[in-house]
């Protein structure tokens, strides 16, 4: 089973990025299930349900979120109605949606499943012990499992990723928007990478403007971000699962650059 996750998708740039790129990916390395991280679609922050169609009209199988799934109150009823939108699980109980899923594929079951840190970031469940308490309904449910860890501590990813270590088939972080270089396959055979990546303008400051992100370093007053236009990168991460064993046998990053 082949599976390509795609990093934060950043406003109209990124989603330009994945439509033109995306069905072109699949076929070319031969994908059976595409995750998204969805929750900087809409002009960087948060996602609408316009933005997740979109993504999902492009070929996307399963999106995730993280700190900015909220942003956009239009997507507080429709993540409720949409199963393949995920917000983190480790959010507390009554939060809207859900925050992990069982999807079809052309290889079998992909189970998904989506986290947040801490460190950093809001007061949420521990994410250990959150995937702890999903795992087995989520393992009987498929044998392949995909973890988007949203953090933005290093350290909390490297210590999730061998926490989890051949229990998840694939675990990528999402949310610094900066690509490591770091994909391997765990010792237990989990796949890893902290992280993928953003999907957005090259040309900016994490996928915002650079002048704005400058000049609120230099007055520390307040500043709205804007989504640049110009070229873009769309970052990744292929991986090739044994579909029995639910362990993965390679990863490979992604990075296109798009006009």
């Amino acid at each position: 089973m082949r599976l390509l996750a795609i990093g934060d998708i950043v406003g109209r740039p990124g989603r330009r990025a994945f439509v033109r790129l995306g069905r072109q990916l699949i076929r070319t390395h031969a994908v059976d299930f595409v995750v998204v991280n969805c929750e900087n679609s809409a002009g960087g922050f948060g996602v609408t349900p316009e933005t997740a169609e979109e993504l999902l009209d492009a070929g996307a199988g399963c999106l995730t979120s993280g700190n900015h799934i909220w942003k956009q109150r239009t997507v507080y009823e429709y993540i409720q109605h949409e199963p393949r939108l995920l917000r983190p699980a480790n959010f507390p109980e009554g939060a809207p949606g859900r925050g992990w899923g069982v999807f079809p594929s052309p290889a079998g079951l992909v189970a998904v499943m989506n986290l947040m840190g801490l460190a950093g970031m809001e007061p949420l469940e521990c994410p250990f012990r959150t995937f702890d308490a999903l795992y087995e309904e989520a393992r009987q449910a498929a044998s392949v499992v995909v973890v988007d860890f949203h953090a933005e501590s290093t350290s909390e990813k490297a210590a999730l990723g061998y926490y989890l270590d051949g229990r998840a088939s694939l675990m990528f972080g999402t949310h610094t928007h900066v690509q490591t270089a770091d994909e391997r396959v765990l010792p237990k055979g989990t796949g890893f990478i902290t992280d993928i990546g953003m999907t957005g303008p090259e040309e900016s400051v994490i996928g915002v403007e650079k002048e704005t992100v400058i000049a609120k370093f230099l007055s520390r007053m307040p500043a709205r971000f804007e989504v640049p236009e110009g070229p873009t990168l769309l970052c990744g991460v292929l991986a090739e699962i044994n579909p029995e064993t639910g362990r993965a046998v390679w990863l490979r990053r992604i990075r296109e650059r798009v006009e």
